[in-house]
């Protein structure tokens, strides 16, 4: 890398210690407010850091358009107009008679107090409240762009603004020709194109029950910088006592771990050879009851990504049900998440398999010790250490206090991740995970290499990961300082390293598992950070995304079946 890059690398790596110092500051604090010095400090240091994720976050000119869609999907609906968001930890109000709020792209538990307070609950640890800091402060830079550009020089009204707020106040549906009309004044507010707009409209006119549309949304947002300016009326960020309390107490993780070993317990499969997976809920479910559900809807052994595609489809509902029921009937349990982790839990007893129609590679041998296969639901960030972490752990017999070690012979980590030199649907193979911001590092030997990969008409790349303090926060002077220096990363996660430091430790050092323990990671990519317009914020995967996944699935499954 040349002196001016690396400068720019060591200046983006300064900012984000900033960020994630005054960020500590201001939960130590409890309190956050956009006048006070981390109103000042935390958007100066995202403006230095200026995330690719965040695109034109500094251009005073143009309102973040696709970064504020990607923000907005992972806020309650209504964020926009709250000027106090309370960030809590779970204290009673899912049995409240408040509204569940829960975001399109998070899976958090979201009250709406009044016309003005908003709680956010927070179950996943510092990672989940670094992302939401993050987006808040994004979400006011640009608020006060919204302001800007809908006041003149004199403090007044510009004319697109009381058109915005008329047609919002009004909440009547407009006609398409009126909804254009409406894009060419919300544009000028904006400092976007027309095409610009009318495509973030329509990204988030997709789950209107989620959020509150484009026009709602730019208003509530303006509106509530303008209360701040002019009439002194603070947005301010709050985090409760209780939350303060108990973060970085193993509380939601152990009260995971615990259910699912009662469960395993009560059905006789504690003992069992057990191996975990991290994964979504769909792939490896379809992998092993797809076929044998839909089989007479197919000629052949018709490939599985095949079969998925067409699951996808919204309007397959009845085959997707097809499928469930079938798989839990045969040996398929679905244990939904009640410690407030909100990562759901499927426990798959694979000596009740029906064998005749899996796909090809799966064909089970015949054991009288079948494994049991545990897939859970992504964590989030250094969540993924607590539930690893506590679910390594024994099984206590609440009775005696006896202690029943479970027989975990694998653990597959299977993900999205960001790629730094391929593109969206390749698939990457670490060799060690980088933590981003420590001297921790995390080598290991990974049961997958890049031969598993190769010849399966997915691209395929091999090397150390990073792991990232927050999706929000990826820099491309960074991102290109690792890619490009000795460390040679490959791509960039957010769990990784947090998964390995439960694994080492539970397997190492407390011996909680066998030291022996297989480890298998492989990731599809999500977003290429270092490319425009193949960032997180540019939308999802889509279609692009089966093959991987059900690659790296069938993959895995081959090797927990056949006992490797």
């Amino acid at each position: 890398m040349n002196t001016l890059s690396l400068t720019r690398a060591r200046e983006s790596r300064a900012a984000i210690e900033r960020l994630y110092i005054e960020m500590r500051h201001v939960f130590n604090r409890g309190t956050y407010r956009n006048i006070s010095q981390p109103g000042e400090v935390l958007p100066e240091a995202l403006l230095t850091l200026s995330p690719e994720i965040y695109g034109s976050v500094g251009d005073p000119l143009k309102v973040e358009l696709a970064g504020l869609v990607y923000v907005i999907d992972r806020s309650p609906k209504g964020i926009e107009d709250c000027r106090f968001v309370k960030l809590i930890s779970e204290e009673g109000y899912s049995n409240s008679g408040f509204e569940v709020l829960i975001p399109s792209a998070r899976r958090r538990r979201c009250y709406r107090i009044d016309d003005d307070h908003m709680y956010i609950e927070v179950t996943r640890g510092r990672s989940e409240i670094y992302d939401i800091l993050t987006h808040l402060t994004f979400m006011h830079m640009e608020a006060n762009k919204i302001m800007a550009h809908a006041l003149d020089e004199e403090g007044n009204p510009t004319f697109e603004w009381a058109k915005l707020e008329e047609m919002v106040q009004a909440g009547t549906k407009l006609t398409d020709k009126k909804l254009e009309v409406a894009f060419s004044f919300l544009s000028t507010i904006l400092g976007r194109s027309f095409a610009e707009t009318k495509s973030a409209y329509e990204r988030l006119a997709d789950e209107p029950d989620k959020n509150s549309g484009l026009f709602e949304v730019v208003y509530g947002l303006g509106k509530m910088a303008m209360l701040e300016q002019q009439e002194d009326k603070n947005r301010e960020i709050t985090f409760s006592p209780t939350l303060r309390d108990r973060l970085g107490h193993h509380i939601y993780g152990e009260r995971w771990a615990q259910s699912i070993k009662s469960f395993l317990k009560q059905h006789n499969l504690l003992e069992r050879p057990l191996d975990i997976i991290s994964a979504n809920l769909h792939s490896v479910m379809n992998c092993l009851y797809a076929l044998p559900a839909l089989h007479t809807d197919y000629n052949g052994d018709p490939a599985i990504e095949e079969v998925a595609l067409e699951l996808q489809n919204a309007d397959n509902k009845k085959a997707r049900d097809r499928v469930s029921r079938f798989a839990k009937s045969h040996g398929m349990y679905s244990l939904e998440d009640p410690s407030g982790t909100n990562i759901s839990v499927q426990i798959f007893d694979t000596a009740k398999l029906d064998g005749k129609h899996l796909p090809s590679p799966l064909q089970k041998p015949e054991s009288d010790d079948m494994p049991v296969i545990l897939v859970m639901d992504y964590a989030f960030g250094e969540q993924a250490y607590e539930t690893m972490d506590e679910l390594l752990k024994p099984y206590t017999e609440p009775a005696t206090g006896e202690k029943v070690f479970m027989n975990v012979r694998s653990v597959s980590i299977m993900g999205k991740a960001g790629i730094l030199d391929g593109k969206k649907g390749d698939i990457m193979v670490p060799t060690a995970h980088i933590f981003e911001g420590t001297a921790d590092n995390y080598p290991f030997d990974n049961d997958f290499s890049l031969e598993d990969f190769t010849g399966a008409d997915v691209q395929a790349c091999e090397g150390p990961m990073i792991t990232v303090l927050g999706t929000s926060l990826q820099n491309r002077d960074v991102l290109s300082y690792f890619k490009e220096s000795s460390w040679s990363a490959i791509g960039l996660e957010m769990e990784g390293a947090h998964y390995q430091k439960a694994i080492q430790a539970g397997s190492r050092i407390r011996r909680n598992v066998s030291p022996d323990i297989t480890l298998r990671y492989a990731y599809y990519a999500s977003d290429n950070p270092l490319l425009t317009g193949s960032t997180l914020a540019s939308g999802s995967l889509g279609a692009v995304g089966v093959k991987p996944t059900y690659l790296i699935t069938m993959k895995i499954l081959e090797r927990i079946l056949n006992g490797k």
